[in-house]
């Protein structure tokens, strides 16, 4: 049995939960169950909905110290091999508490200070920044983008079909659209150059109806409400437009040529260093200045640039494959298997 940690709300969205559901959906193809730990019961539903087990603290989630004898307890009580720990709120004091007890493994793209962990994880394509292997020499590293943490859906897709110009665009923001990208993009883009444009707003958007109502004139605009099977939407995409995050990674796997915006400082290392690889045009960010006119004319650099979209592609496919909750799944059910208790 694996356990992990991990939140969902309104503020810190959906992202943390959907990469360790697709860690958990790779354990069980290997036989070995998950059961994720929560501070409260926002996510729990979700969670249950993809077949498996919750254990709800009753705890603050933005205040982990204040748990630490509960989820001490329930670690002990279930005599759990490892846990999973994947949030922004974690302390070195926490970290420590839970390494006396368990195999801690630890989702970062931070490294706001050194985690007395089991193993490391950070899948980021920035990770050779932080300096890991100078700085953990007894913690086991699983680092880059090829430990992105994707659902099987991304595995093997395939070469993209990259067409002369571009017929379906694909908007996406993540699960709150806090500054309002969506709303945003629609108004400068040319609209009426597209074939379909699909728009993705996540689970915490509230401006749901108020956009639909705004463009329900235009016939090529499809608005959908958390898309379960965003994969096929990001496949079917001739170019997407999307927040920072693991989302780019998705798009990577999809070889689907994108432009990145961000809103959170735990994007920003990500999306620049797509840029600088010539991987993914950023085109800034939402909490600094109006980007939207750059995003629709860096699109209109791309529109009747086939081969320029061909290469960002091959890029992309090169970079992520799709099989890194495979691989993180694998060294868990290694820990949780050894029977040989601490290391």
């Amino acid at each position: 049995m694996l356990y992990v940690r991990a939140d969902m709300n309104n503020i810190i969205a959906t992202g943390h939960i959907m990469r360790c559901l697709a860690i958990a959906d790779a354990a069980a193809d290997l036989g070995e169950d998950t059961t994720f730990i929560l501070a409260d019961d926002k996510a729990a539903g979700f969670i249950q909905e993809r077949g498996y087990r919750t254990v709800v603290l009753h705890t603050a989630w933005d205040d982990m110290d204040s748990e630490s004898d509960a989820i001490c307890d329930l670690i002990s009580e279930r005599s759990a091999k490892v846990l999973l720990i994947d949030s922004y709120m974690v302390t070195k004091k926490y970290l420590e508490m839970l390494s006396e007890r368990t195999h801690v493994v630890y989702v970062d793209d931070l490294n706001l200070f050194h985690y007395p962990v089991y193993m490391l994880i950070c899948y980021a394509n920035y990770w050779e920044k932080f300096c890991y292997g100078q700085r953990y020499r007894q913690t086991r590293l699983l680092t880059g983008p090829r430990y992105a943490p994707l659902r099987k859906e991304f595995r093997n897709c395939g070469r993209k079909e990259i067409k002369k110009t571009i017929e379906n665009l694909l908007l996406l923001s993540g699960g709150t659209d806090r500054f309002n990208a969506l709303s945003g993009i629609l108004e400068v883009i040319e609209k009426e150059k597209f074939k379909n444009i699909d728009v993705i707003c996540g689970t915490y958007y509230t401006g749901y109806e108020q956009l639909c109502n705004r463009y329900r004139r235009y016939e090529n605009i499809h608005f959908h409400k958390t898309a379960g099977r965003i994969e096929k939407f990001m496949m079917q995409a001739d170019m997407a437009l999307s927040a920072g995050g693991i989302t780019l990674y998705e798009l990577c796997a999809c070889g689907t040529p994108a432009i990145a915006y961000s809103f959170a400082d735990n994007q920003l290392n990500n999306v620049r260093q797509f840029q600088d690889e010539r991987i993914i045009d950023y085109a800034g960010d939402l909490r600094d200045t109006d980007i939207f006119e750059k995003i629709n004319r860096i699109l209109m650099r791309y529109y009747s640039h086939p081969e320029e979209r061909k290469e960002r592609s091959v890029r992309m496919q090169k970079l992520v494959d799709g099989a890194g909750a495979v691989r993180i799944a694998k060294e868990l059910v290694k820990i949780s298997g050894t029977g040989s208790g601490l290391q």
